[in-house]
């Protein structure tokens, strides 16, 4: 072998290595109940926690959970997914966020299959701060205060999916959408359960725009003087659509105020004390084929839109 070919072989290994070592992260990663987060996060050596692999993992990667277990709480500042298919993959976050997400106004957050518990004292279960846009599929929420799911950007719009998922018996709301001044929230929530929040179900106020569809909004601020579903001003960028949602089992169905508008669509407000209140300009239109009744007073919608 010639001097420059031995020279080309033994250096190709060596700049592989190389590179490794300067980049240190995988496109995949995984976690285990029985890991340990010095490990390389690989499927043959995996980590312990969200917050161990995720240093590990490269942008656009995904961390996979291999086996039940709880994960812990971790900080997202770029895109990234973390998956759990078919196991029990717990973030247990008392007195503090479950998970954090201040990443770029590109960066796309996948959260799939994960159990959330505050156990009474956890702050949000999904916090969003920047994102270009957040995936919450296959999820469960339980035991936070202020709320489970916090859209409330502060500094670029964002786009919110949120599908087969439940958020129950937070210590004060389910989900808030309150992005900051000037910037706006779109969010879809569909196949959603919130129920049995201490406070308001679902809260929306200026800048958000949100769909719910094929959803239960129920029994949530029982015994207070709060709502199952809350749209707030003011001003006229507060906007609402439910299509074939139920909303019941609470003080008030339906709460508009300060210039909000809402949108009914073949959905179900029954067994509220107050079935329908829209107050300071706000609107609570209907397009002709809801079910408003069995409420302690049903209240009466803004008016009748047409649909086309």
């Amino acid at each position: 072998m010639s001097n420059l070919r031995r020279t080309l072989f033994l250096s190709v290994p060596l700049l592989c290595l190389a590179a490794s070592s300067a980049y240190g992260q995988a496109t995949r990663t995984w976690i285990s109940g029985v890991g340990d987060d010095v490990n390389p996060c690989s499927r043959t050596a995996p980590c312990k926690t969200f917050a161990g692999a995720i240093s590990k993992t490269a942008a656009n990667g995904e961390i996979s959970v291999l086996d039940p277990g709880g994960f812990g709480a971790v900080t997202i500042t770029k895109s990234i997914s973390l998956e759990a298919d078919g196991v029990v993959a717990g973030i247990l976050s008392p007195g503090t966020n479950g998970v954090v997400i201040n990443a770029g106004a590109n960066d796309v957050v996948v959260l799939r299959g994960l159990t959330f518990e505050g156990v009474g004292t956890g702050l949000n279960g999904v916090q969003i701060i920047s994102a270009g846009k957040v995936v919450i599929e296959n999820c469960f929420f339980r035991g936070y205060t202020p709320r489970g799911i916090s859209v409330e950007p502060t500094a670029n719009n964002v786009q919110v999916v949120v599908s087969n998922t439940t958020l129950q018996e937070n210590a004060s709301n389910g989900i808030v959408v309150r992005p900051a001044n000037g910037t706006l929230a779109n969010v879809t929530l569909d196949n959603v359960r919130i129920v049995n929040n201490v406070n308001h179900g679902l809260i929306v106020s200026p800048g958000g725009t949100v769909v719910v569809r094929n959803s239960s909004i129920a029994n949530n601020a029982v015994g207070t003087a709060f709502a199952n579903i809350r749209a707030e001003g003011p001003g006229v960028t507060t906007n609402l659509l439910l299509d074939n949602v139920s909303v019941s089992g609470g003080p008030t169905g339906i709460l508009a105020v300060n210039g909000a508008a809402v949108r009914v669509n073949s959905s179900s407000i029954f067994g509220n004390t107050l079935g329908l209140s829209a107050t300071g300009a706000a609107q609570i239109l209907s397009y002709g084929n809801n079910r408003l009744g069995a409420n302690g007073t049903d209240g009466a919608f803004s008016s009748v839109i047409s649909l086309q």
